[in-house]
């Protein structure tokens, strides 16, 4: 099969949680969505008139719900790949508290004034992070590749997307964040390897040709 020219990877973080709700740090604890207001409506709404060639999904649930909460057709037998690289940063003993309760911890001022470097105890430095989310995102451009893709949905975390941009778009750390039930289309075109060429906070670009 071909290469495309153009790869459009839809970046969607999953809908609202209590924890999101409640600014309370939230990794790889495995919690739900939330019954009502999962902020969902939108975002639906947006990719309904799009067509994927593959879908990748955090494995944890609020992910999974915001995958079937989309209601995205699955008429071409587009297989989903659950995968446990594309998970939030583990925030180890720091995973449901919230600022207010670890400000004046000096471990957690070290943590923040790191921009991650260091590891929360019992968690992940930005590191191991950085390396998992990448190798994740190198696999899919290269299934891409060989199999043809031009448009690719990916649901993941707010940490994951704010990676991916920081490593495409070259942004800062503190920049790159979006809301929960959100998207961000990075745009990549194939020169003997793909090379990220826009980013958009439409579901995807009009340019991309289906």
């Amino acid at each position: 099969m071909a290469v495309a020219e153009r790869l459009a990877v839809v970046l969607v973080r999953h809908g609202l949680t209590a924890w999101n709700r409640e600014r309370r740090y939230l990794g790889h604890r495995d919690i739900e969505l939330l019954d009502i207001d999962n902020g969902l409506d939108a975002l639906r709404a947006a990719l309904a008139r799009l067509t994927f060639d593959a879908v990748y999904c955090s494995d944890l649930q609020r992910c999974r719900q915001t995958l079937t909460g989309l209601g995205l057709p699955n008429d071409r037998g587009v297989e989903t790949r659950f995968d446990a690289r594309l998970r939030e940063l583990d925030f180890g003993a720091y995973e449901g508290l919230r600022y207010d309760d670890l400000k004046h911890d000096a471990g957690y001022r070290a943590w923040i004034d790191s921009q991650g470097e260091l590891a929360p105890p019992g968690g992940e430095s930005a590191a191991a992070f950085h390396a998992r989310v990448a190798a994740g995102m190198d696999d899919l451009l290269a299934r891409a590749e060989t199999q043809g893709h031009g448009r690719v949905l990916v649901v993941t975390h707010g940490g994951v997307i704010r990676a991916l941009r920081q490593r495409h778009e070259g942004l800062g750390f503190w920049e790159g964040s979006i809301e929960p039930g959100q998207s961000h289309t990075l745009t990549f075109i194939y020169r003997g390897g793909w090379q990220c060429s826009a980013s958009s906070v439409a579901p995807t670009p009009a340019s991309v040709p289906r």
